[in-house]
């Protein structure tokens, strides 16, 4: 099985579209052989609120044998990025799941390409207000990361099941920001201490094969 994630960026006359096809694509995609797969909107990432999301961007993860065809995104689409991911280490769970479980794993001293980085976690509801006020600190530490390639907010709901994909030209730039970054440091040490997550998921995978745009 393999990973797949798929972004599209939309014109603004096709919003509304895209607003309703997440919705059927939910039955297409429960109609499918795939192992896991979650639909994605995308935001900014800076404070994880409603403010940022990015109506124009649209996305779908999925773990498999074979992908559906979303050709009715990609006539529509003005960009499509897709990339083929193999995990490296994982820890956590996602909607109570273990998708990338069963994978084939690489071994960080074996790979020497870019890296992606997933981050997911489902916020408790009493906790959104203190995860909002820390997360300005950590996304500027992010942004300005050597290394980092791009970095996105992505999530299954506006508010609550939040979460980051970020792409790096290598692990060793991922582990600088991972635990050099002083700003991630605190967010990590805040994490145990206060509990702001029901359910959380840290995951680096190996992108073997990318292509398309931004």
């Amino acid at each position: 099985m393999r990973v797949q994630v798929i972004f599209w960026r939309i014109s603004k006359k096709d919003i509304p579209w895209a607003i309703i096809r997440m919705g059927l694509d939910r039955i297409y995609l429960r109609r499918s052989k795939l192992s896991f797969w979650k639909l994605l909107g995308t935001g900014s990432g800076e404070t994880f609120t409603v403010k940022d999301a990015n109506p124009y961007r649209w996305g779908v993860l999925m773990v498999g044998d074979h992908f559906p065809d979303f050709s009715h995104w990609k006539v529509r689409a003005i960009e499509t990025k897709i990339m083929e991911l193999q995990p490296i280490a994982v820890h956590g769970s996602w909607s109570k799941k273990e998708p990338f479980s069963n994978l084939r794993k690489i071994e960080s001293k074996n790979w020497d390409g870019p890296v992606a980085a997933i981050t997911r976690a489902r916020i408790k509801w009493r906790m959104n207000r203190v995860f909002w006020r820390a997360v300005p600190a950590v996304n500027e530490s992010l942004q300005k990361s050597p290394g980092l390639l791009r970095a996105i907010g992505i999530g299954e709901a506006p508010i609550g099941l939040q979460g980051t994909l970020s792409i790096w030209e290598s692990g060793a730039a991922l582990r600088d920001f991972a635990y050099r970054s002083s700003a991630h440091q605190e967010a990590i040490a805040a994490t145990e201490r206060i509990g702001w997550y029901s359910e959380e998921m840290f995951s680096r995978f190996a992108v073997i094969d990318e292509s398309g745009d931004w």
